[in-house]
């Protein structure tokens, strides 16, 4: 017998099924039977979920590919980042921020937040654990989730765990996206993707191009200006800057807000009105706005409006530099659309990242091509068979809080449900056994 970290016992079974499972495949790995969900991601998601499931009791079992919990917030991000909205906004379920956290706590706050919120809840992930394929097996009507471990005394050690539900907490931000441009690799300069970068202090005086005008975008060229650097900003589409407050009221509240009493195109109307009024008319600083507003736009594709903290000034001035789409670079050098060729001593990639779960759950048709669910927010956490998806709302922490109490309680009523029949079958057994005598 295996115990697993929630102190819930899991069964090897590699030894009990040898007449039975013809997939010879599952005597090469140890083989765990989980009377519980198997949680891939030990972000937010995968916590918050895993924090609802103790609450009601249900057994489980995390795994993630990374060394800590929030690996993404841990090793990807720059250290300036703040928390783009209120921390009301931002919270997970029945775990408020401290009192004296400020309204926009700092990346290391969250990362503190999310520690602290794991220990209350006494959830221990298997660390170092990568799924390489999960798997609904039809015959038996259970999940085959793969994994492999870096983490055992003796090196690498492969796991197979079996169970009745399987949730992808993995998130819309599990890989990095890097657009393959023509001449990078001959450039010779740095090159690096935002979520490697940390601080602009090792390029003060250099010439750098960030390519990407989402928040991280933006975000990097302001670190980079502050620290003595040149940043032109890779600006290609349309992209909706909004300031982060309006009155000294939060952007996000007061959209929210006006959602719940107005549609969704006179709550835009308003938002771009205002916008106008303390950010002046980005269009003239090379940032088009969008033809569909920024609520509606979140809502069709996802796309985050940008919220300034303190970029765009920055822009007006010239400081930060607004450029085109590329064509190709050379060598210490980026040749742009409207024919200017720039000289420049690194690029820094605000390209984004994507979901990887088309990589590893196989044969599925809950997630789209892109590893998002098919279905829209609010109706994307559910799938069939014992499935469900955590994180891939488009709605940043807020909307993965209300998936994963959805989740947690969902999973909780089955398996209540599940366990009652267990012991009406147990007694009924008990009694058959007794009337024999």
């Amino acid at each position: 017998m295996y115990r697993n970290n929630n102190n819930k016992k899991s069964l090897n079974i590699s030894s009990m099924f040898g007449n039975f499972i013809p997939d010879s495949d599952i005597f090469s790995r140890r083989c765990i039977w989980v009377n519980g969900p198997v949680i891939v991601g030990a972000g937010p998601s995968g916590l918050a979920v895993a924090a609802g499931l103790k609450r009601e009791g249900v057994p489980f079992i995390i795994v993630e590919r990374a060394n800590c919990i929030a690996s993404l917030w841990q090793n990807r991000t720059y250290d300036r980042l703040k928390l783009h909205l209120p921390k009301q906004f931002c919270q997970l379920p029945n775990f408020p921020f401290p009192e004296d956290y400020p309204e926009y706590p700092t990346k290391f706050q969250f990362i503190q937040y999310l520690e602290d919120y794991a220990n209350h809840f006494e959830i221990s992930p298997k660390y170092n654990e990568t799924v390489q394929s999960a798997k609904y097996d039809e015959t038996f009507g259970l999940w085959r989730v793969k994994t492999i471990s870096k983490s055992g005394p003796l090196g690498s050690c492969e796991y197979e765990y079996i169970c009745r539900t399987l949730v992808v907490a993995t998130g819309e931000n599990a890989e990095k996206v890097v657009p393959d441009f023509e001449g990078l690799e001959d450039f010779g300069g740095d090159v690096l993707h935002a979520g490697d970068y940390k601080s602009g202090g090792r390029y003060q005086g250099k010439n750098v191009l960030v390519v990407g005008c989402g928040n991280s975008g933006m975000e990097v060229s302001l670190d980079l200006y502050n620290h003595g650097a040149n940043p032109s900003m890779v600006v290609r589409s349309s992209v909706h800057v909004l300031p982060r407050e309006i009155l000294g009221k939060s952007t996000f509240e007061l959209g929210v807000t006006m959602m719940k009493w107005m549609p969704v195109w006179v709550a835009d109307k308003t938002l771009l009105l205002l916008a106008r009024i303390v950010l002046g008319n980005t269009d003239k600083y090379g940032l088009k706005r969008p033809e569909i507003g920024p609520l509606e736009l979140k809502n069709k594709e996802g796309k985050t409006p940008v919220l300034d903290i303190g970029a765009l000034p920055k822009i007006r001035s010239g400081n930060i530099k607004i450029v085109p789409g590329i064509i190709k670079f050379g060598r210490g050098k980026v040749e742009l659309v409207d024919g200017r060729v720039l000289e420049i001593d690194s690029v820094i990639l605000a390209t984004g990242y994507r979901s990887n779960v088309p990589s590893w759950l196989k044969d599925n048709d809950f997630f789209s091509d892109d590893g998002i669910p098919k279905n829209p927010f609010p109706n994307g956490w559910k799938g069939e068979a014992g499935l469900y998806a955590v994180g891939f709302t488009r709605k940043g922490l807020f909307g993965a809080s209300l998936d994963a109490m959805s989740v947690a309680h969902d999973i909780a009523c089955k398996w209540k449900e599940e366990s009652k029949q267990h012991k009406k079958t147990a007694a009924a057994r008990h009694r058959r056994c007794i009337s024999h005598f």
